[in-house]
């Protein structure tokens, strides 16, 4: 009888990647698995037995099921306002021959380097109930409404100008990859500008403008900031009700299934763009492809009235940014009168910010919470990628890469009342300590949020990287820590910290987390704004928050620059 050869152990099972896999392991189950499943009892055993009493109490609440129906109302109708705007917007700087395109381009880009409730703010403060226009308009109209930016339409409008940042990012890039041969093929067979740009160069637009559309989607149903300050009592949507809901002891189921209902919502969208994005691209057939040269339009009106809406459309843009940054040196009773006298500009409004540390305790506790989320997490995803690189057809390599990825199915609300809810009794899994209401739950929050995205780009680094620089290093006497630290390590460093900055630089103004999360006596920079928007009446906390605002696109814009000022360069010669 021949005895049986002894069974190999896998490959990724020695001492030191079973370690990692086990805090990794405990990250993902303490962090984010056992929080969602404690959500899902206390929506559906919170007496110990399967109820769907929730479902008939969110039915009869009416608030609830308007704030369900305006989210879905607003996700749809911005998806195509936003991508009437974005194509637009594309195609001014990219495909037509426009005047003064460059400086178009970078009125189109602010929302780069602003957004979320610092952008909702700014729109605010020119169109609101004592808005800039609102202030003249009743000059000239005593009767008017002064409640006329607010509602549907109200958020419609913002979040349409403040969502167009993956269109000037994405399409933009798919944009360069049209061939000019094809169309330069279309125009000698005689075929007009209207039927190239709609049969020859949008499709090649098409997986690009899908995924950005899907996007977009998400973000109206998902909306938080622009619902809030400028939506008004006739119109909340999902978000703001589930913060309104977990305020309030008797409603906390309420927004357990809410935000259920929200996460449902987003992993069937995200459904639908992988099975789409599976079916194939569209794409140039040209081996030898040549870049698109600008088209200038033939038709004198036409192109007059393509001039003027680019142009209106940067006065949009651009008037919030330079309106900020004029009132920021204002003094309170310029801004209180919503008038700009450019003999009282000074800094007193940044020495205030300065000299009173409740002034500035905000802005240094979201560089603090964002710095180190932003520092942890590419340290936790650099090892992760490691590990998977090393163990790509590994049951415990997919686990892992798998596992990192399910953030990105669930929106941000969900997270947080799942970590509030799980938290703030004591957990074995979490060495019984109770977090909600410490400093600590935030950063677990932005970490989570944070990993997907890392992860995926970080992935993306690891393995562009070419083999024959570990075996080279392999061959000479280097071993595997020795190799990562001294070969591989240098050559991903700008990669992890291009994305350590986008994360640090997302983070800086979040609301959405910190809304649920935020310690009481440490309020961040995004709860801070919103809690000075909403009282427009106060000049000294308008000044405040145009200090804010301005020191945050000064951050955000060195960060851009940081990580695409090279690639912007090099656009700008060609």
């Amino acid at each position: 009888m021949v005895n049986a050869a002894p069974r190999r152990k896998p490959k990724w099972l020695t001492p030191w990647n079973v370690v990692m896999f086990i805090v990794f392991a405990w990250i993902l189950l303490a962090w984010l698995i056992f929080p969602i499943a404690n959500l899902l009892k206390t929506v559906f055993l919170s007496d110990g037995s399967f109820s769907l009493e929730p479902f008939q109490k969110l039915l009869k609440s009416k608030r609830a099921m308007k704030a369900l129906g305006n989210s879905f109302i607003l996700a749809p109708t911005l998806s195509v306002s936003v991508g009437i705007v974005g194509i637009s917007l594309v195609l001014i700087t990219e495909y037509f021959d426009i005047k003064g395109s460059a400086i178009l381009r970078l009125g189109y880009m602010t929302t780069l380097i602003y957004g979320g409730v610092t952008l909702v703010s700014g729109y605010k403060f020119i169109y609101g109930s004592s808005g800039i226009l609102t202030t003249a308009l009743r000059g000239v109209f005593p009767d008017m409404n002064i409640k006329w930016f607010e509602g549907y339409w109200a958020v419609l409008f913002v979040m349409t100008f403040s969502c167009t940042s993956n269109h000037m990012i994405f399409l933009r890039n798919a944009m360069r990859s049209v061939d000019f041969q094809t169309v330069e093929a279309a125009r000698n067979m005689g075929a007009s500008q209207a039927y190239i740009l709609f049969r020859v160069v949008l499709p090649v637009l098409l997986p690009s403008l899908f995924a950005v559309t899907i996007l977009t989607f998400i973000t109206g149903l998902c909306a938080m900031s622009a619902p809030l300050l400028v939506g008004g009592t006739g119109f909340q949507t999902i978000n703001p009700m589930i913060k309104q809901f977990a305020e309030t002891n008797n409603s906390k189921d309420l927004a357990a299934i809410l935000s259920l209902v929200l996460g449902l919502a987003s992993m069937l969208l995200l459904f639908i763009m992988t099975q789409v994005e599976k079916r194939g691209h569209y794409m140039s057939v040209s081996k030898v492809k040549t870049r698109i040269v600008k088209q200038k339009i033939h038709n004198p009106v036409v192109n007059v009235l393509v001039h003027l809406y680019a142009y209106i459309l940067f006065v949009i843009y651009l008037l919030p940014v330079v309106l900020i940054v004029l009132f920021s040196f204002t003094d309170s009773k310029h801004i209180a009168l919503r008038q700009l006298d450019f003999s009282a500009f000074s800094l007193d409004n940044y020495v205030a910010l300065l000299k009173n540390s409740a002034n500035y305790r905000p802005f240094l506790v979201s560089i603090v919470y964002s710095g180190l989320a932003a520092l942890i997490v590419g340290l936790l995803v650099v090892v992760a990628c490691r590990f998977i690189q090393k163990n790509r057809h590994s049951v415990g390599g997919n686990i892992l890469e798998y596992g990192l990825m399910i953030p990105w199915l669930l929106p941000t609300t969900l997270i947080a009342l799942s970590l509030m809810l799980a938290f703030n009794v004591q957990r074995w899994y979490m060495f019984n300590q109770v977090l909600t209401g410490t400093l600590l739950i935030l950063l677990i929050g932005y970490i989570i949020i944070k990993m997907p995205f890392t992860m995926r780009m970080t992935k993306a680094a690891f393995f562009s990287l070419d083999d024959a620089l570990e075996d080279a290093s392999r061959n000479l006497g280097g071993g595997e820590l020795y190799t990562f630290r001294r070969v591989i390590f240098p050559v991903l460093l700008p990669t992890i910290m291009a994305i350590a900055a986008l994360n640090f630089n997302g983070l800086l103004t979040d609301y959405d987390m910190s809304a649920f999360l935020y310690h009481p006596l440490n309020p961040t920079l995004g709860v801070t704004i919103k809690k000075l928007t909403d009282d427009m009446g106060d000049p000294n906390g308008m000044a405040m928050t145009f200090v804010y605002a301005v020191l945050m696109m000064i951050i955000s814009a060195v960060v851009l620059y940081l990580v695409y000022g090279r690639g912007g360069r090099d656009n700008m010669k060609e």
